[in-house]
Order: structure tokens, then sequence, then C-alpha cells
């Protein structure tokens, strides 16, 4: 379809987020189910609308065919939004109102965007997961059932300092942080202990926020129980007094924290607004964590589906590196092709124009601005997956501008759909997924890692920065220096690497948008997650407990005497 011949029309413009969700006629989930051959009793209810998927459905489709699996990713997110959670679920829904059978796969929204500034991660529009609501609040407890047991193990750790300290663990080396799932600055640094001889042994402690501990990490890696068991007791919480780390397993912590996250374990299922199936299973973040669904939920799909649609979060340079560099690694995926979402407003920002004007169409800067789209388009082509650009349109965006993307995209090899599933749904994603079913059958994805598992840890960041960042080197704190020596030292240096680094740039630092060059990546941090199976370095000013804004979310949210929600979008 020509470019000048799209109208941004939505179905009903008077409507937020919230009302066209709430006026979703759902689907008793067993129907959901059932169009893709699960049967009632393989669920595990959550009302009329959510379930879990139990372990036996594993066991009956484990042998089936595998289907193709294709990453949504997006250029460096901006505060205009660049729609990469509804781009997916709207593919999704699309493949499925064409006949196919699709499924896609997302993760779970934390409390503290939702409260805070981000905002819920359901999608938007016309291409959104209901019941949004509860989807967006407690959902199934998954987060919740996190929550717990990181902060059992603190209460364990703490206890055996007081009872006597049998592995004779070094107050001052305790890097196991207390967790909640809410944006909460003044818990980033906290003392514990206080009050008197009964009251545990004084010492620095801090909370991180769910979606950045190690178990959350660990609910999306594990394969089972026995390997979530295996995972929870390799975790390193701090160091004795000599130096040498102790484990949960040493706690014996293990088995409780288990059991704990045994349910958080199953996959969730739920619905589009147009009732075609998702998997929603696990949270972390993809600035302070690995960023992806849990591997159950993707392996489950791909035996019960021919498509399966997942995403990473934020930027490629960091939820589809991660995809592809940890939980492809770790999962055994050969993911068959990649979407790059961007917007005509997202790469106008990245050339300069302020949030206030981006609404002004601006060829210049648009121009400025593609350098980012171009560099994750390269990023994309070093991990052997083919490529397609979905440009999601907006009524502000104009057809020069819309055309020059499309001929650049040309020019780099790759094709491009404009994608209008926010307004229209599955009816405005035909062009994507048209294309992207050409795409999978012509060309055969060549999936390769940015890095192998045996090259020094040095080796491995200063590979991410320099090849998907476009760093010119990586330059380490002391501390940092001392802690890759240490897991060196362990033999924990063969474990690939989780970046924490922001989200709005290439680079570490957020104020450098486009396509920066001639810079260095500063990690200040190195910690190890030896349950989840990889090396976290902390770049930059990057938190893993988030503050609120000025004017968080929550001021908006309410709910009516009639329960009714409003103002969560």
């Amino acid at each position: 379809m020509d470019i000048f011949q799209y109208k941004h029309e939505r179905l009903d413009p008077m409507l937020t987020d919230i009302e066209i969700a709430q006026k979703c006629e759902m689907k008793p989930i067993t129907e959901v189910a059932s169009a893709l051959g699960i049967s009632a009793d393989e669920l595990e209810l959550y009302g009329n609308y959510k379930a879990k998927l139990s372990d036996s459905l594993w066991q009956k489709v484990k042998n089936n065919k595998n289907g193709k699996l294709v990453l949504v990713t997006a250029i460096n997110p901006t505060p205009a939004g660049e729609g990469k959670t509804t781009t997916t679920v709207g593919l999704g829904q699309t493949l499925a109102a064409m006949g196919k059978k699709a499924v896609i796969c997302l993760r779970e929204p934390s409390l503290g965007p939702v409260m805070g500034m981000k905002g819920g991660a359901a999608g938007g529009g016309y291409a959104q997961i209901v019941p949004m609501e509860d989807i967006n609040l407690h959902f199934t407890g998954d987060i919740h059932a996190v929550t717990a047991a990181n902060n059992l193990l603190s209460a364990i750790i703490d206890n055996h300092i007081h009872q006597g300290n049998k592995l004779g663990i070094d107050p001052r080396q305790v890097t196991w942080k207390r967790a909640m799932d809410m944006n909460d600055r003044a818990l980033r640094n906290i003392v514990v202990g206080l009050g008197g001889k009964t009251d545990a042994t004084p010492r620095e402690d801090g909370f991180i926020i769910t979606a950045a501990s190690e178990i959350m990490a660990i609910l999306c890696l594990a394969e089972d129980i026995a390997d979530l068991k295996d995972r929870l007791g390799k975790i390193i919480i701090g160091y004795d007094y000599s130096g040498a780390p102790v484990t949960v397993s040493q706690l014996r912590a293990e088995g409780a924290m288990a059991l704990l996250l045994k349910d958080a374990m199953k996959p969730n299922l739920v619905q589009t607004l147009e009732h075609s199936p998702a998997l929603m299973h696990g949270g972390p973040f993809a600035n302070i964590a690995h960023g992806c669904n849990s591997i159950k939920a993707t392996k489950l799909a791909l035996k019960i589906a021919d498509y399966v649609i997942t995403e990473a979060g934020f930027g490629a340079d960091l939820g589809a590196e991660k995809f592809f560099d940890i939980k492809c690694r770790l999962g055994g995926f050969k993911p068959d092709a990649a979407v790059l979402v961007t917007t005509v407003r997202a790469l106008r920002y990245n050339g300069g124009v302020p949030k206030e004007k981006l609404a002004a169409g601006d060829p210049e800067a648009l121009k400025r601005g593609f350098p980012n789209l171009e560099k994750h388009v390269e990023n994309l082509g070093k991990f052997g997956v083919p490529v397609i650009v979905a440009i999601n349109l907006f009524d502000t965006d104009t057809p020069a501008e819309l055309e020059y993307i499309r001929d650049r995209c040309r020019e780099l090899g790759v094709e491009t759909a404009i994608s209008q599933v926010y307004t229209r749904g599955s009816e405005g994603g035909r062009e994507l997924a048209e294309k992207l079913l050409d795409l999978l059958d012509r060309v055969p994805s060549r999936f390769r890692f940015l890095y192998g598992l045996d090259a020094p840890v040095k080796e491995k960041i200063e590979t991410i920065a320099r090849e998907i960042y476009g760093a010119r080197g990586v330059v380490y704190s002391p501390a940092a220096d001392r802690t890759i020596r240490k897991l060196t030292d362990l033999g924990l240096d063969d474990l690939p690497v989780c970046m924490a680094k922001t989200q709005y740039s290439l680079s570490d630092n957020p104020k450098m948008l486009g396509r920066p060059e001639n810079f260095e990546i500063n990690v200040r941090e190195v910690r190890v997650s030896a349950g989840a199976g990889f090396i976290v370095a902390l770049t930059g000013d990057i938190m893993t407990m988030p503050g609120l804004p000025k004017v968080p979310a929550a001021e908006q949210i309410d709910i009516r005497e009639d329960g009714s929600i409003t103002g969560l979008f």
C-alpha cells in the first residue's frame, strides 16, 4: 500500500485505553484455551478470564514440533513512547485474524512503573491484553511470590547472623538486598537491626524493586521445580570473613523459597481484545535485568502454536541483546526473525526536537535522528536474524517523513511496514503481518551469539560496548575491577553478561541521543547472579530501585463506588 493512502483513524477516538479494555466482552478463558487444544483439566483458573497452565500440559505437548519464534524490539525509547508492546499484541491479533495459530508471549507489569511514570505493560488502544486492570495490578500474584521469596531469604540471612553466625557471614559483605514491587527511592540505602540486642545485628542494607531481584531472573530462566531449586541454592548472598562466597544452599533456604514460587512457576494464559491467546509470565526489567518473559512460557508457546510473538524490554541495545545472548543461550532458542519498532516522533526526538514540539513535522530532525534506527538495524544483523522495521503510525506523521524512513531502510536492505494496530486492531496490522510471513518464508535465520562464554569477563563487556553501543572503550571503577578479578578466581567468569544501562541512549548517558560516537562506557559495579547464571555490570547512574516522578501516575488512579477503575492509563 502506498504511504499516502494511510489514514490514522481510531475506531473510537473518544475512548481511553482503559475504557476500550473495559468495553471488551471477554471470552471465558476455557474457550481461549480450547482453541489451542488445551483442555479444562490442564488449566488452573483464576476467575473466568485468567488461568495458569498446568505441568501436565507440557508433558502432553513437549514432543511437538516448534513453531516460528519472532522477537519484537525497538529503537531507544523516548518520552513519546514507541509502542513496542502494543505492536507485539497487535501483530499476534493480526496473525490470529488471518487464520494463523499464533501465541503472544509477554512479561507481567510491575506495580512500580504502573504507579510511577511508565504506565502498564498490556499494550494500548485496540491492541491490548485483557483483563487489563487485573494484569496491571496484582494479576495472579506471581510478582508478590517473588517478593516474598526474596524477603524470606533476607530474613533468614539476618536471623542466621543473630543466632550465632555458624557460617561466619561478614555483615559488611552481605550483597543480598530486600525487595518490594514499588518505586521507593527512600529505601535504596537503609540500616537494619537497630533497636537493641534482640533486634538482630545492625548492618547496612537496601531495597531493590522486585523486577531487579535475582529471584525474578531465576523464575524466568528455570525449566522446572528441580531447576528452580538448584538455581536458588546457587545464589551468592554475600561473603564470609575469609572472603569465600556464602550461598543459599548453605543456609538451607532453597526449599522454602521454591515452595513460595511453586505456583508462580506456571505460565499465565490471558487474551487480547480480539480473543487471541497470550502467555504473560515473569517480569524482569531490561535496563537492570535481562528483560524477557520466562523460558518456560516461551517453550510451551512454541509447542502449541505455529507462530510465537514475544518482546524484550526497551531498545534493542538492551532487551534484544539480552534476549539473544542470555535467554536464547540458556533456553536453547533459535529465533526466526526480529521486528524493530520505530516511530516518526521518536526519530524527531533523537534528532533534537524537545518532547513538547514532537507533534510538528520536522523532516530535517528526523534525518538527524535516523542513525539511531540505523544502528539498531546493524546490531540485529550481527545476530544473524532477518529484520523488518515496523513504523508505528501517528496522526502527526507526514508523508515525506514516512517516505524517508522507507527509502533509507530500503538502502539498508531492510523491509518496512506501517503498523496501525493501536488505532485499528488486527485490521491495522495486515501489512506488517503479511510482510513478516513473507520474510519468514524467504529468509532463513542464521542466528548466532555475539560472544563466547569462554571469553574473559572484560572481553564480553567490551564486545557488547563496542559492537552494540558503539563505544570506543570501557572504563572500570576500582570496585568493578576487584569484583571481576574475584569472580575469575572463583571460576564464575564463564557466564554471559547482563548489562545494566540507561534505556534512553546507546551510551550510558541518557542525554546522548541519536547515534553517539567516541564515548566510553563506565562500569561502576559488577555483581554475580550465580543462580540466574549471569554477571551483571552496572553502568553510569543506573538504579536498581527507581523513584517516583514529581507527579506519580498513582495520583490519577482511583476506584469508584461501583468497583470500576479509572486513570490506570
